[in-house]
């Protein structure tokens, strides 16, 4: 048979074969058209598809939640129909936001602690008495909440909560505008959230708390400025990951401009002529000796010092060493006693690169991961609050609560010879943390 006759008759096969729904001998063809099939459905489906995809690995991976994570869950969807437009609440009680057990019996035992100071002029009424566990020896008990999960002794705290809500919905009127800034913030919490800024939803929680609790009190305030003064009394160290957008223009407004006082620096410090820069120097300069003067360590204090009201300043910090806060007009400035809350100093520090740490008596250690490159200082002067902030992140750091009873000075202390230690001018803003134009202005 001739070579062309050959050809033709496989032609043939191979035709008979396709029409007969038997696969092209080519499976790349095949996957090619299945991928161009895939490619051209909407994208409305695929969006669809792929969110059912993600919820059903999580629903698989998802561990059974434990009694103290629904009541969260439900606290979260009574909230929401209590205080209006807190649609964010709902990431948290469609399970999207989960929250660790820990995190929750925190939360709840916090907040009826809250509740009862301020909605009921009692701790635990006899009513719960009967929902405790009797009384067990510390091994008992210890058994007893290993096997409850950490459940145990929850079920007063929950009743205070639950019986707050219940009051409210049984109103003529039982829900709350929380007012436009409230929402703002919301709004501003859940876009963080979202692009995983923030861990949880918990910011959000507390604010729709604090709203409704405003609502009540016959004297009205500012629920988002509340918010910061709350979190940062009752919690020293990381209170906030993300300062809101509102509240962090609220710092900013009390900036001041602040400067070196140069009879004040240690003679081994090199102080620039706008007293806005120091660093150590290689050698020691003569200076006139005063007795405010530091002649031990390394620093500095401010020209001015604080009586009341609020204050501001921000400083871009070295890498290896530096020592910022604020110092007590009685504070003594010579020789090389520790300069901690003991001594009138109060203020966080970085050694040797790794060791962040707040100096109060003993020090409080924070994680390394935290120490920032450009920090912020706020005083609060009624409110007996110093916090410092990391301006890169908007993150607080940590918060020194004290009453103050005399005035404060500004402190810098830096020992680097390379990297001078910085005062940002008060009219300078750190750039927004928004992705393209600012969402919140």
């Amino acid at each position: 048979m001739k070579r062309e006759e050959l050809r033709s008759l496989r032609g043939k096969q191979v035709t008979i074969l396709t029409q007969q729904g038997h696969r092209p001998r080519f499976p790349a063809a095949s996957m090619m058209k299945d991928c161009l099939q895939f490619l051209i459905e909407p994208a409305k489906k695929l969006k669809i598809r792929l969110k059912e995809s993600r919820r059903r690995v999580r629903l698989e991976k998802k561990e059974p939640l434990l009694e103290s994570q629904l009541f969260i869950m439900e606290l979260a969807r009574e909230l929401n129909k209590i205080c209006q437009r807190s649609i964010v609440l709902s990431h948290i009680w469609t399970s999207e936001d989960i929250w660790s057990a820990s995190l929750c019996r925190e939360f709840i035992m916090e907040w009826a602690g809250v509740l009862e100071k301020r909605v009921q002029p009692r701790i635990v009424t006899s009513v719960y008495q009967h929902e405790k566990p009797e009384k067990k020896d510390w091994k008992g008990h210890f058994l007893c909440m290993l096997e409850a999960g950490g459940e145990c002794d929850m079920g007063p705290y929950k009743r205070v909560i639950m019986d707050w809500i219940w009051e409210i919905k049984s109103r003529p009127q039982p829900t709350v505008w929380p007012g436009e800034p409230v929402l703002m913030m919301l709004d501003d919490l859940e876009f963080q959230w979202k692009r995983g800024r923030l861990p949880n939803l918990l910011p959000a929680m507390e604010l729709a708390l604090l709203a409704v609790l405003n609502s009540d009190s016959p004297v009205k305030v500012d629920v988002t400025k509340q918010w910061l003064v709350w979190k940062q009394k009752n919690r020293s160290t990381d209170a906030a990951r993300y300062i809101p957008h509102s509240v962090w223009n609220w710092i900013c407004d009390a900036a001041e401009e602040v400067t070196v006082d140069s009879d004040s620096a240690n003679p081994d410090l090199l102080i620039s002529g706008d007293e806005k820069r120091m660093r150590c120097g290689l050698e020691r300069h003569d200076a006139p000796r005063c007795q405010r003067r530091f002649n031990g360590w390394w620093c500095a204090v401010g020209q001015e010092g604080y009586t009341s009201g609020r204050h501001y300043w921000e400083v871009e910090v070295g890498e290896r060493d530096w020592r910022i806060g604020v110092a007590k007009a009685s504070a003594v400035r010579q020789g090389f006693r520790s300069l901690n809350t003991d001594t009138g100093y109060l203020t966080l520090r970085l050694e040797r690169g790794t060791e962040l740490k707040a100096l109060t008596v003993p020090a409080t250690p924070l994680p390394p991961s935290l120490a920032p490159r450009k920090v912020g200082v706020y005083l609060d002067f009624e409110h007996g609050q110093l916090s410092f902030y990391d301006v890169e992140k908007r993150s607080h750091l940590y918060t020194f609560n004290e009453k103050f009873k005399e005035e404060l000075y500004p402190l810098f202390g830096t020992v680097e010879v390379v990297k001078d230690l910085v005062i940002r001018p008060a009219d300078v803003r750190q750039p927004c943390l928004c992705p393209g134009p600012c969402l919140w202005n």
